[in-house]
């Protein structure tokens, strides 16, 4: 994200509805990633938004590399569901995203990060300015269960903010955490987040709005794994350590 970009509700729009062009591949992406310049050119606009140009990552589902523990043409409701977890948070941790067709097929599109590219995890996190922020971060790969969190993964942009990306292999139903992020281990959860996490459950029920939307992306048993992972943490109200029994990191780690 950038200085000048409208609103949230106004990014998703044009995320949605603009049109898309290709600028390029995305390099180091073991699935097709394209970097795209979404621009709304609908007449019947806002007048706000008339002329806006975001830059976007699209995730074409035929582009995704099959995986034997995923379902296959998952991962981009996979990102969108992670989005909508961190929108019920209310964390803003993960930048806005949306599924829709583009030019390679339907696919994840998520707003484009302006951030400094030497700047990541192991760079930043010792910086006692970000702790918070790292420590939602946290909370949020264990209760979707990320099985990807690089070094890499965690974007700083212009203004200090910290941004999460790449959650296509989250929500598994079995026990999947891989990260690089082990700093808070043993120490409490804070209290502001666990109300948080409670609101959370709240709000992604299956006849609440948000609920709907989160309930299409996954099955039952991802659903169920979802819920229980989230209400454990609660019940521990304390960060865990890594499972000895099962590789923890990602590889690689950046």
């Amino acid at each position: 994200m950038s200085e000048g970009d409208p609103p949230g509700d106004g990014i998703l729009d044009l995320l949605s509805t603009g049109e898309m062009e290709t600028v390029g591949l995305l390099p180091w992406s073991s699935n097709y990633t394209f970097l795209v310049k979404i621009t709304n050119l609908l007449p019947d606009h806002q007048d706000d938004l008339s002329g806006v140009e975001l830059l976007g990552v699209y995730k074409p589902r035929r582009g995704e590399a099959p995986l034997w523990d995923f379902p296959e043409g998952t991962l981009c409701q996979r990102e969108l569901a992670s989005y909508l977890v961190n929108v019920a948070l209310g964390w803003d941790l993960v930048p806005p995203t949306v599924l829709r067709s583009g030019p390679h097929g339907f696919g994840s599109v998520q707003l484009f990060v302006d951030c400094d590219a030497d700047q990541h995890f192991f760079t930043f996190r010792d910086d006692q300015r970000y702790c918070d922020q790292l420590q939602r971060l946290v909370a949020f790969d264990l209760i979707t269960n990320n099985a990807d969190r690089k070094s890499g993964h965690c974007l700083l942009d212009r203004q200090g903010h910290i941004w999460a990306i790449d959650h296509g292999i989250t929500f598994n139903a079995d026990y999947k955490l891989r990260t690089v992020i082990w700093d808070f281990a043993g120490q409490p959860i804070p209290e502001e987040m666990l109300r948080d996490m409670r609101r959370m459950l709240n709000e992604i029920g299956p006849k609440q709005p948000l609920g709907r939307r989160f309930h299409k992306l996954l099955d039952e048993s991802e659903m169920a794994a979802f819920r229980r992972r989230t209400q454990r943490l609660l019940d521990l109200g304390i960060y865990p350590g890594p499972n000895r029994s099962q590789r923890s990191i990602p590889w690689p780690p950046v």
